[in-house]
Parts: structure tokens; C-alpha cells; sequence
């Protein structure tokens, strides 16, 4: 079966309503990684990332950031993607609870992710985004104002892992590549189920030249 097609069935079948109690799987992040390497990963994140989630559902992540570590450029290049949402950490050494939820997006055709970090005497900070089932790697990560970036999905470790391949400017139907020079770097998002049943989100962002910029844990539990 080639990946289109399976892109394709993975979609249809994540998207369609069940016909009656028995649950139904969304296969489309499967689709992506192919049976061999999607049954390398723990019963547990095959679970979490399988469920179909009808118009209107919720899932949702309760835990705690439990570091955060920006170097100087890190900390500026937060302060200047404020003005598009705000995607990554304000605060250097932030720390404390954090929920996601979790829901389908039809209209962008994909999962829209809602972070939600408390702050310490400041409003809690909130970082939308859409994972979107298209494009060249069959996988994106929408921010907003027309900010993308292509993911490339695999399985390192027995931990599923998002990389950032390439980022992308689009304006109505144009999309442009970010030239690499102006990108902020390479971005990996690892997450990994403990032994205790909760399951940790590493988030790192390195540059090619100014070394890493970004790196957060946060370990979360199903709720």
C-alpha cells in the first residue's frame, strides 16, 4: 500500500462516525509511522494517540512542567513570536501545573492541541496549535498567521518523537519555505511513557549555529 493511500483510509477512518457502540481507532498518526514501528511503542501512547474523537470531545492531560531552560536567544526569540500566539515558553525556569486538551479540528483537518501553563502571579499562558494530516511528510504543526511546520514522525527509544523538517509561510492557498537562515531551528518533541503510568513531553529547539535555544520537560497523566 503506498503512503497516500494509507494517508488516505488512515483519514477516512479517523474522521468517520461509529455505527454503533464499539469503538472506533484513529489510524491516521499509525499510518504515518507504519505497523512495524507503531507496535515498537508502549500500549499506552498507541492508546492515547489512536482515540477518534467526534465533534465536540475533549481529552484531557493534567500534570506539571518540571523545567524549563532557555538560553539569551531563546528568551528573545520568545518575546518576538508573541505577536503570532505566543507558541513558545515566556518565562525562563518556569515550572507548575499545566493541562492540555485535546480536540478534532475539521476545518484545518486535523487535532487542535490547547496548552495551558500557570504562572505564578501572571495570567496562565495558553499555546494553540493544529496538527494538520498533509503536506509533504503527511504531518504539520499550524501555530497560526500562516506559521506551519513540517513533522517527520517516528519511534526512538520506544518513544514517539515529532522533528521538525522544514517551516512554512502560507497566505490563502500560497505556502513559501522559511529560508533555513531565518528558521528558529530544529524542534523535537519526545514523548515517552514512564514506568509510574504518566507520561513525559520533552521539548527541544536547536540551532544549527547558536546551539540549543529551548528545552522543557513536563510530565502528564490521562485523565
Amino acid at each position: 500500500m503506498s503512503r497516500a493511500l494509507a494517508l488516505k483510509i488512515a483519514s477516512e477512518e479517523g474522521q468517520r462516525p461509529p455505527a454503533s457502540d464499539a469503538p472506533v481507532s484513529d489510524l491516521r498518526f499509525r499510518a504515518l509511522l507504519g505497523d512495524c514501528a507503531w507496535q515498537q511503542l508502549p500500549h499506552q501512547v498507541r492508546r492515547r494517540f489512536e482515540k477518534c474523537l467526534a465533534t465536540g470531545d475533549v481529552v484531557l492531560y493534567r500534570g506539571h512542567v518540571v523545567s524549563t531552560d532557555m538560553s539569551w536567544l531563546g528568551r528573545v526569540l520568545s518575546w518576538l513570536t508573541r505577536p503570532i500566539g505566543a507558541p513558545l515558553p515566556t518565562m525562563n525556569g518556569a515550572t507548575g501545573p499545566a493541562v492540555v486538551a485535546v480536540t478534532e479540528d475539521r476545518a484545518l483537518g486535523g487535532q487542535r492541541w490547547l496548552r495551558i501553563y500557570e504562572r505564578p502571579g501572571r495570567k496562565p499562558q495558553m499555546i494553540q496549535s493544529t496538527k494538520r494530516f498533509r503536506g509533504e511528510t503527511g504531518l504539520e504543526e499550524y501555530v497560526g498567521a500562516g506559521i506551519s511546520m513540517q513533522l517527520v514522525l517516528s519511534v526512538e527509544n520506544r518513544a514517539l518523537v515529532f522533528r521538525s523538517r522544514r517551516y512554512l509561510f502560507e497566505v490563502g492557498r500560497l505556502r513559501f519555505p522559511i529560508p533555513a537562515l531565518l528558521s528558529p531551528g530544529a524542534m523535537a518533541i519526545v514523548h515517552t511513557q514512564e514506568g509510574d503510568g504518566s507520561f513525559s513531553f520533552r521539548l527541544t529547539l536547536r540551532h544549527a549555529v547558536f546551539g540549543e535555544l529551548l528545552h522543557q520537560l513536563a510530565l502528564f497523566r490521562d485523565v
